[in-house]
Protein backbone atom coordinates (compact mmCIF):
# COMPACT_ATOMS: atom_id res chain seq x y z
CA UNK A 1 0.00 0.00 0.00
CA UNK A 2 1.44 3.63 -0.92
CA UNK A 3 2.01 5.75 2.19
CA UNK A 4 -1.13 7.98 2.94
CA UNK A 5 -0.79 11.57 2.13
CA UNK A 6 -1.71 12.76 5.39
CA UNK A 7 1.73 10.85 6.48
CA UNK A 8 3.36 12.64 3.68
CA UNK A 9 2.29 16.13 4.83
CA UNK A 10 2.99 14.87 8.48
CA UNK A 11 6.60 14.36 7.50
CA UNK A 12 6.86 17.31 5.64
CA UNK A 13 5.93 19.42 9.00
CA UNK A 14 8.42 17.58 10.60
CA UNK A 15 10.98 17.85 8.22
CA UNK A 16 10.45 21.94 7.61
CA UNK A 17 10.39 22.09 11.80
CA UNK A 18 13.71 20.22 11.89
CA UNK A 19 15.24 22.43 8.61
CA UNK A 20 13.86 26.29 10.88
CA UNK A 21 15.23 25.10 14.14
CA UNK A 22 18.55 24.21 12.51
CA UNK A 23 18.80 27.20 10.74
CA UNK A 24 17.67 29.70 13.36
CA UNK A 25 20.32 28.09 16.15
CA UNK A 26 22.85 28.54 12.99
CA UNK A 27 22.28 32.43 12.12
CA UNK A 28 21.28 33.39 15.94
CA UNK A 29 24.60 31.37 16.93
CA UNK A 30 26.56 33.32 13.95
CA UNK A 31 25.48 37.03 14.81
CA UNK A 32 26.63 36.12 18.58
CA UNK A 33 30.02 35.36 17.94
CA UNK A 34 30.29 38.41 15.84
CA UNK A 35 28.71 40.59 18.66
CA UNK A 36 31.28 38.71 21.06
CA UNK A 37 34.45 39.38 19.16
CA UNK A 38 33.10 43.40 18.70
CA UNK A 39 32.89 43.44 22.10
CA UNK A 40 36.29 41.12 22.98
CA UNK A 41 37.70 44.17 20.22
CA UNK A 42 36.05 47.32 22.40
CA UNK A 43 36.99 45.81 26.06
CA UNK A 44 40.61 45.27 24.76
CA UNK A 45 40.65 48.89 23.62
CA UNK A 46 39.40 50.09 26.50
CA UNK A 47 42.29 48.61 28.71
CA UNK A 48 45.11 49.47 26.15
CA UNK A 49 43.46 53.38 26.12
CA UNK A 50 43.28 53.06 29.96
CA UNK A 51 46.93 51.44 30.27
CA UNK A 52 48.65 54.21 28.03
CA UNK A 53 47.02 56.96 29.17
CA UNK A 54 47.97 56.09 32.87
CA UNK A 55 51.35 55.38 31.28
CA UNK A 56 51.57 58.30 29.37
CA UNK A 57 53.81 61.13 30.91
CA UNK A 58 52.77 64.11 29.03
CA UNK A 59 49.08 66.03 28.74
CA UNK A 60 46.27 63.52 28.53
CA UNK A 61 43.27 66.01 28.14
CA UNK A 62 42.70 64.43 23.99
CA UNK A 63 43.33 61.04 24.90
CA UNK A 64 40.81 61.17 27.70
CA UNK A 65 38.15 62.99 25.46
CA UNK A 66 38.97 59.66 23.40
CA UNK A 67 38.20 57.07 26.37
CA UNK A 68 35.55 58.83 27.66
CA UNK A 69 34.09 57.71 23.89
CA UNK A 70 34.91 54.54 24.41
CA UNK A 71 33.51 54.25 27.59
CA UNK A 72 30.42 55.71 26.53
CA UNK A 73 30.22 52.93 23.92
CA UNK A 74 29.91 49.89 26.28
CA UNK A 75 27.10 48.49 27.23
CA UNK A 76 28.56 45.22 28.36
CA UNK A 77 29.01 44.77 32.57
CA UNK A 78 32.70 45.96 33.41
CA UNK A 79 34.98 45.85 36.68
CA UNK A 80 38.87 46.99 37.47
CA UNK A 81 40.51 45.53 39.75
CA UNK A 82 43.97 44.96 41.10
CA UNK A 83 46.34 41.94 41.36
CA UNK A 84 44.44 40.03 43.79
CA UNK A 85 40.86 40.30 42.02
CA UNK A 86 39.92 42.99 44.49
CA UNK A 87 37.81 45.99 42.86
CA UNK A 88 39.57 49.33 42.88
CA UNK A 89 37.99 52.28 44.92
CA UNK A 90 35.80 54.37 43.75
CA UNK A 91 33.45 51.86 42.45
CA UNK A 92 31.18 54.22 40.54
CA UNK A 93 34.23 54.94 38.35
CA UNK A 94 36.03 51.74 37.82
CA UNK A 95 33.02 49.31 37.48
CA UNK A 96 30.62 49.51 34.32
CA UNK A 97 27.37 48.85 33.71
CA UNK A 98 26.89 47.13 36.97
CA UNK A 99 23.84 47.76 39.35
CA UNK A 100 25.32 49.35 42.34
CA UNK A 101 23.16 50.01 45.67
CA UNK A 102 24.43 53.48 46.75
CA UNK A 103 22.54 52.87 49.77
CA UNK A 104 24.75 49.83 50.58
CA UNK A 105 28.02 50.35 52.73
CA UNK A 106 31.54 49.83 51.05
CA UNK A 107 31.88 46.09 52.32
CA UNK A 108 28.60 45.67 50.80
CA UNK A 109 29.45 47.16 47.63
CA UNK A 110 32.45 45.20 47.31
CA UNK A 111 30.89 41.66 48.11
CA UNK A 112 28.97 42.48 45.33
CA UNK A 113 31.33 43.49 42.81
CA UNK A 114 33.54 40.23 43.97
CA UNK A 115 30.57 37.94 43.06
CA UNK A 116 29.79 40.18 39.70
CA UNK A 117 33.64 39.17 39.29
CA UNK A 118 33.31 35.49 39.29
CA UNK A 119 30.41 35.70 37.06
CA UNK A 120 32.14 37.61 34.49
CA UNK A 121 34.92 35.73 34.93
CA UNK A 122 32.80 32.17 34.14
CA UNK A 123 32.18 34.18 30.38
CA UNK A 124 35.66 36.06 29.42
CA UNK A 125 39.19 36.06 30.51
CA UNK A 126 40.14 39.16 31.82
CA UNK A 127 42.69 41.38 30.67
CA UNK A 128 45.66 42.43 32.28
CA UNK A 129 46.57 45.97 32.41
CA UNK A 130 50.23 47.15 33.64
CA UNK A 131 50.22 50.46 35.05
CA UNK A 132 54.19 52.50 35.64
CA UNK A 133 54.53 53.99 39.19
CA UNK A 134 58.18 54.78 38.05
CA UNK A 135 60.85 53.24 35.71
CA UNK A 136 61.17 50.42 37.99
CA UNK A 137 58.10 49.99 39.92
CA UNK A 138 55.04 48.38 37.78
CA UNK A 139 51.66 46.75 39.04
CA UNK A 140 48.86 44.93 36.77
CA UNK A 141 45.07 45.83 37.07
CA UNK A 142 42.58 43.42 35.83
CA UNK A 143 39.64 44.20 33.61
CA UNK A 144 36.78 41.85 33.84
CA UNK A 145 34.08 42.11 31.26
CA UNK A 146 31.23 40.12 30.65
CA UNK A 147 28.47 39.76 28.03
CA UNK A 148 25.72 42.89 26.89
CA UNK A 149 22.10 42.46 27.30
CA UNK A 150 21.91 42.03 23.73
CA UNK A 151 23.77 39.21 23.25
CA UNK A 152 21.97 37.82 26.29
CA UNK A 153 18.66 38.16 24.26
CA UNK A 154 20.09 37.29 21.24
CA UNK A 155 21.01 33.46 23.10
CA UNK A 156 17.71 32.84 24.05
CA UNK A 157 16.48 34.13 20.86
CA UNK A 158 16.51 30.89 18.93
CA UNK A 159 14.63 28.79 21.99
CA UNK A 160 11.90 31.39 21.71
CA UNK A 161 11.63 31.16 18.11
CA UNK A 162 11.51 27.29 18.45
CA UNK A 163 9.03 27.50 20.61
CA UNK A 164 7.15 29.86 18.85
CA UNK A 165 7.68 27.33 15.43
CA UNK A 166 6.79 24.57 17.89
CA UNK A 167 3.69 26.16 19.02
CA UNK A 168 2.48 26.89 15.39
CA UNK A 169 3.64 23.51 13.89
CA UNK A 170 1.67 21.85 16.68
CA UNK A 171 -1.56 24.05 16.22
CA UNK A 172 -0.94 23.41 12.27
CA UNK A 173 -1.01 19.81 13.07
CA UNK A 174 -4.15 19.54 15.13
CA UNK A 175 -5.45 21.72 12.95
CA UNK A 176 -5.09 19.88 9.95
CA UNK A 177 -5.84 16.79 12.08
CA UNK A 178 -9.37 18.33 13.04
CA UNK A 179 -10.09 19.40 9.17
CA UNK A 180 -9.28 15.77 8.36
CA UNK A 181 -11.38 14.36 11.11
CA UNK A 182 -14.33 16.45 10.32
CA UNK A 183 -14.28 16.25 6.39
CA UNK A 184 -13.70 12.08 7.02
CA UNK A 185 -17.34 12.57 9.26
CA UNK A 186 -18.85 14.50 6.62
CA UNK A 187 -18.30 12.18 4.18
CA UNK A 188 -18.91 9.30 6.33
CA UNK A 189 -22.11 10.66 7.71
CA UNK A 190 -23.21 11.27 3.77
CA UNK A 191 -22.58 8.03 2.43
CA UNK A 192 -24.71 6.54 5.39
CA UNK A 193 -27.32 8.66 5.10
CA UNK A 194 -27.81 8.14 1.04
CA UNK A 195 -27.58 4.80 1.62
CA UNK A 196 -30.23 4.61 3.82
CA UNK A 197 -32.00 6.78 1.97
CA UNK A 198 -31.23 3.78 -1.07
CA UNK A 199 -32.34 1.08 0.33
CA UNK A 200 -35.54 2.44 1.75
CA UNK A 201 -37.25 1.86 -1.83
CA UNK A 202 -36.34 -1.64 -2.51
CA UNK A 203 -37.37 -3.25 1.13
CA UNK A 204 -40.62 -1.68 0.87
CA UNK A 205 -41.41 -3.59 -2.46
CA UNK A 206 -39.53 -6.75 -1.03
CA UNK A 207 -41.50 -6.48 1.77
CA UNK A 208 -44.47 -6.65 -0.90
CA UNK A 209 -43.41 -9.12 -2.85
CA UNK A 210 -42.81 -11.94 0.01
CA UNK A 211 -46.64 -11.18 0.93
CA UNK A 212 -47.20 -12.36 -2.18
CA UNK A 213 -45.33 -15.51 -2.23
CA UNK A 214 -46.69 -16.38 0.49
CA UNK A 215 -50.48 -16.20 -0.91
CA UNK A 216 -49.25 -18.94 -3.69
CA UNK A 217 -46.85 -21.08 -1.44
CA UNK A 218 -49.26 -21.48 1.22
CA UNK A 219 -49.76 -25.35 0.37
CA UNK A 220 -46.13 -25.83 -0.20
CA UNK A 221 -43.78 -26.15 3.32
CA UNK A 222 -40.62 -26.18 1.54
CA UNK A 223 -41.30 -22.93 0.27
CA UNK A 224 -42.42 -21.68 2.81
CA UNK A 225 -39.50 -22.27 5.03
CA UNK A 226 -37.81 -20.25 2.08
CA UNK A 227 -39.58 -17.35 2.37
CA UNK A 228 -39.45 -17.31 6.07
CA UNK A 229 -35.54 -17.29 5.50
CA UNK A 230 -35.93 -14.13 2.69
CA UNK A 231 -37.85 -12.30 5.80
CA UNK A 232 -35.45 -13.14 7.99
CA UNK A 233 -32.52 -11.57 5.67
CA UNK A 234 -35.20 -8.63 4.64
CA UNK A 235 -35.61 -8.38 8.74
CA UNK A 236 -31.94 -7.93 8.67
CA UNK A 237 -31.73 -5.50 5.78
CA UNK A 238 -33.61 -3.06 7.70
CA UNK A 239 -31.54 -3.24 10.90
CA UNK A 240 -28.83 -2.45 8.27
CA UNK A 241 -30.97 0.51 6.87
CA UNK A 242 -31.18 1.65 10.80
CA UNK A 243 -27.55 1.04 11.17
CA UNK A 244 -26.81 3.66 8.43
CA UNK A 245 -29.31 6.23 9.22
CA UNK A 246 -27.53 6.04 12.80
CA UNK A 247 -24.53 7.61 11.62
CA UNK A 248 -23.65 11.19 11.98
CA UNK A 249 -26.71 10.84 14.88
CA UNK A 250 -26.04 10.16 18.89
CA UNK A 251 -27.16 6.86 19.13
CA UNK A 252 -29.19 5.72 22.24
CA UNK A 253 -27.24 3.38 24.38
CA UNK A 254 -29.35 0.77 26.64
CA UNK A 255 -28.35 -1.93 29.03
CA UNK A 256 -27.92 -5.10 26.60
CA UNK A 257 -27.04 -8.44 27.38
CA UNK A 258 -23.46 -9.18 25.65
CA UNK A 259 -23.02 -12.57 25.42
CA UNK A 260 -26.91 -12.38 23.81
CA UNK A 261 -26.23 -9.69 21.40
CA UNK A 262 -22.91 -11.26 19.97
CA UNK A 263 -24.81 -15.25 20.03
CA UNK A 264 -27.33 -13.66 17.75
CA UNK A 265 -24.85 -12.24 15.23
CA UNK A 266 -23.50 -15.46 15.01
CA UNK A 267 -26.25 -17.76 14.60
CA UNK A 268 -27.36 -15.95 11.81
CA UNK A 269 -24.44 -15.96 10.01
CA UNK A 270 -23.64 -19.72 10.58
CA UNK A 271 -27.07 -20.28 8.93
CA UNK A 272 -25.83 -18.73 5.68
CA UNK A 273 -22.15 -19.37 5.57
CA UNK A 274 -22.38 -22.20 3.05
CA UNK A 275 -24.54 -20.33 0.65
CA UNK A 276 -22.05 -17.16 1.36
CA UNK A 277 -18.67 -18.68 1.27
CA UNK A 278 -19.20 -21.55 -1.05
CA UNK A 279 -19.93 -25.12 -0.52
CA UNK A 280 -16.56 -26.98 1.25
CA UNK A 281 -15.34 -24.05 3.26
CA UNK A 282 -15.91 -25.47 7.32
CA UNK A 283 -16.09 -22.38 9.55
CA UNK A 284 -16.21 -22.73 13.22
CA UNK A 285 -17.87 -19.97 14.88
CA UNK A 286 -17.99 -20.13 19.03
CA UNK A 287 -18.45 -17.95 22.53
CA UNK A 288 -15.72 -19.74 24.60
CA UNK A 289 -16.92 -17.83 27.86
CA UNK A 290 -20.00 -18.03 29.72
CA UNK A 291 -19.86 -14.72 31.52
CA UNK A 292 -22.80 -12.70 30.20
CA UNK A 293 -22.45 -9.37 31.16
CA UNK A 294 -24.89 -6.03 30.95
CA UNK A 295 -22.84 -3.34 29.40
CA UNK A 296 -25.05 -0.29 27.85
CA UNK A 297 -24.62 -0.02 24.09
CA UNK A 298 -26.80 0.27 20.89
CA UNK A 299 -27.56 -2.98 19.89
CA UNK A 300 -27.74 -2.25 16.08
CA UNK A 301 -24.45 -0.68 15.59
CA UNK A 302 -22.63 -3.01 17.83
CA UNK A 303 -23.88 -5.76 16.22
CA UNK A 304 -22.68 -4.24 12.91
CA UNK A 305 -18.89 -3.95 14.76
CA UNK A 306 -19.26 -7.61 15.74
CA UNK A 307 -20.11 -8.69 11.96
CA UNK A 308 -17.40 -7.08 10.39
CA UNK A 309 -14.88 -8.57 12.71
CA UNK A 310 -16.82 -12.11 12.01
CA UNK A 311 -16.14 -11.29 8.21
CA UNK A 312 -12.79 -9.73 8.65
CA UNK A 313 -11.90 -12.99 10.07
CA UNK A 314 -13.61 -15.38 7.46
CA UNK A 315 -11.66 -13.40 4.66
CA UNK A 316 -8.31 -13.82 6.41
CA UNK A 317 -8.90 -17.36 6.19
CA UNK A 318 -7.29 -18.48 3.26
CA UNK A 319 -7.97 -22.71 3.44
CA UNK A 320 -11.05 -23.89 3.39
CA UNK A 321 -11.49 -23.81 7.53
CA UNK A 322 -11.02 -21.99 9.95
CA UNK A 323 -12.14 -21.12 13.73
CA UNK A 324 -13.74 -17.77 15.32
CA UNK A 325 -13.53 -17.51 18.94
CA UNK A 326 -15.46 -15.04 20.65
CA UNK A 327 -14.06 -14.19 24.43
CA UNK A 328 -16.07 -11.96 27.15
CA UNK A 329 -13.93 -11.01 30.48
CA UNK A 330 -16.32 -9.31 32.65
CA UNK A 331 -13.95 -6.60 35.08
CA UNK A 332 -14.69 -4.60 37.36
CA UNK A 333 -14.11 -1.54 35.34
CA UNK A 334 -15.07 -2.96 31.50
CA UNK A 335 -15.85 -5.64 29.70
CA UNK A 336 -13.23 -6.99 27.51
CA UNK A 337 -14.21 -9.20 24.15
CA UNK A 338 -11.42 -10.99 22.29
CA UNK A 339 -12.15 -11.80 18.78
CA UNK A 340 -9.49 -14.72 17.74
CA UNK A 341 -9.22 -16.37 14.43
CA UNK A 342 -6.83 -18.54 12.41
CA UNK A 343 -6.40 -16.69 9.94
CA UNK A 344 -3.25 -15.79 7.98
CA UNK A 345 -2.32 -13.18 10.60
CA UNK A 346 -1.38 -9.74 10.21
CA UNK A 347 2.46 -8.20 9.67
CA UNK A 348 3.88 -5.55 11.50
CA UNK A 349 3.58 -2.49 8.95
CA UNK A 350 -0.06 -3.28 8.10
CA UNK A 351 -1.00 -2.76 12.06
CA UNK A 352 -0.81 0.79 11.83
CA UNK A 353 -3.09 0.73 8.92
CA UNK A 354 -5.93 -1.65 8.99
CA UNK A 355 -8.19 0.78 11.04
CA UNK A 356 -7.63 3.66 8.16
CA UNK A 357 -10.93 3.91 5.20
CA UNK A 358 -9.71 2.57 2.48
CA UNK A 359 -7.11 0.75 3.74
CA UNK A 360 -7.92 -3.27 2.59
CA UNK A 361 -5.44 -6.18 1.80
CA UNK A 362 -8.32 -7.77 -0.68
CA UNK A 363 -9.22 -7.61 -4.04
CA UNK A 364 -12.53 -6.85 -3.37
CA UNK A 365 -14.60 -4.53 -0.98
CA UNK A 366 -13.75 -1.07 0.12
CA UNK A 367 -11.93 -1.49 3.27
CA UNK A 368 -14.44 0.47 5.16
CA UNK A 369 -15.26 -2.03 7.71
CA UNK A 370 -12.46 -1.63 10.91
CA UNK A 371 -12.51 2.13 10.26
CA UNK A 372 -16.07 1.81 10.99
CA UNK A 373 -15.71 -0.75 13.65
CA UNK A 374 -13.43 1.90 14.90
CA UNK A 375 -15.69 5.13 14.65
CA UNK A 376 -18.79 2.33 16.53
CA UNK A 377 -16.82 1.50 19.32
CA UNK A 378 -14.64 4.99 20.28
CA UNK A 379 -17.07 7.05 18.53
CA UNK A 380 -20.39 5.83 19.74
CA UNK A 381 -19.49 3.81 22.71
CA UNK A 382 -16.33 5.56 24.29
CA UNK A 383 -15.00 2.32 24.07
CA UNK A 384 -11.92 0.78 22.51
CA UNK A 385 -10.71 -1.67 19.79
CA UNK A 386 -7.06 -2.66 18.49
CA UNK A 387 -4.90 -5.73 17.58
CA UNK A 388 -3.94 -7.40 20.84
CA UNK A 389 -2.07 -9.69 18.94
CA UNK A 390 -1.38 -11.22 15.62
CA UNK A 391 1.30 -13.09 14.23
CA UNK A 392 1.57 -14.29 10.48
CA UNK A 393 0.47 -17.54 9.36
CA UNK A 394 -1.26 -18.16 12.97
CA UNK A 395 -4.10 -15.72 13.23
CA UNK A 396 -4.83 -12.46 14.81
CA UNK A 397 -6.97 -11.49 18.31
CA UNK A 398 -8.80 -8.22 17.99
CA UNK A 399 -9.97 -6.69 21.59
CA UNK A 400 -12.83 -4.33 22.61
CA UNK A 401 -13.29 -2.64 25.72
CA UNK A 402 -16.36 -1.44 26.50
CA UNK A 403 -16.22 0.86 29.99
CA UNK A 404 -18.86 0.25 32.43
Amino acid sequence: MPTPRSANIKLILVVTAVVIVVGTLLYTRQLVEQLLRRERDIADLYAKSFEFIANSPTDQSDYSFIFDEVIRSIDFPMVLTDRQNQPLEPFFTTARNVDLDSSQTKDQQREHLIMTITDLDKQNAPIGVIVAISQQDTFVQYLHYGESKLITKLRWLPYIEIAVAGMFIILGYIGFSYIKRSEQSNIWVGMSKETAHQLGTPLSSLMGWVELLKQHAADNPKMMGTISEMESDISRLHIVTERFSKIGSKPSLKDENIHEVIDSVIRYYQRRLPSKYGGGKNFEITIATTQQPTVKINRELFGWVIENLIKNAIDAMEDNSGKIIFTIEDKSEAVYIDVKDTGKGIDLKSKQDIFRPGYSTKQRGWGLGLSLSKRIIETYHKGKIFVKESKVGKGTTFRIKLVK
